[in-house]
């Protein structure tokens, strides 16, 4: 992030000592003191415009998943990495997932991407339609 700042602080400088970019016909070679002001507001524009549009959101979305990280519980679904299992344990860092057959492993919190909240132990019934004569 600190790179990208620093590439738009770098873009903002050379914009305002271009002379295409300069007010007027000539720029009198005297006059720097408001191409500095106007580099600072575009600065000052820019790492608003960032903070409402990039970090601000990321911020939210990050403590919503740590909130619904930190309230799983057995028999919620979950999916880590494109791995969907159903939550058999939960431990202070990881969760152990049971997977298709009896299979069990052990997954990072942070790798969780989606949890769904499970109906425990419960089996659903898959229902078939029948044929009428």
């Amino acid at each position: 992030m600190k790179k990208s700042l620093s590439m738009l602080a770098g873009a903002a400088l050379l914009m305002a000592s271009n002379p295409l970019f300069a007010e007027g016909e000539a720029a009198p070679a005297t006059g720097q003191g408001g191409g500095l002001s106007q580099t600072l507001i575009m600065i000052a524009v820019a790492l608003v415009f960032f903070y409402f549009i990039l970090w601000r959101p990321e911020q939210k979305r990050r403590k919503q998943m740590e909130t619904v990280r930190s309230s799983m519980k057995k028999g919620d679904r979950i999916t880590a990495m494109g791995i969907v299992g159903t939550v058999v344990k939960v431990q202070e860092t990881t969760v152990i997932v049971s997977l298709y057959e009896g299979a069990k492993m052990e997954i990072l919190k942070a790798a969780i991407t989606d949890v769904q909240p499970g109906a425990g132990d419960k089996v659903e019934k898959v229902v078939q339609p029948t044929e009428t004569h």
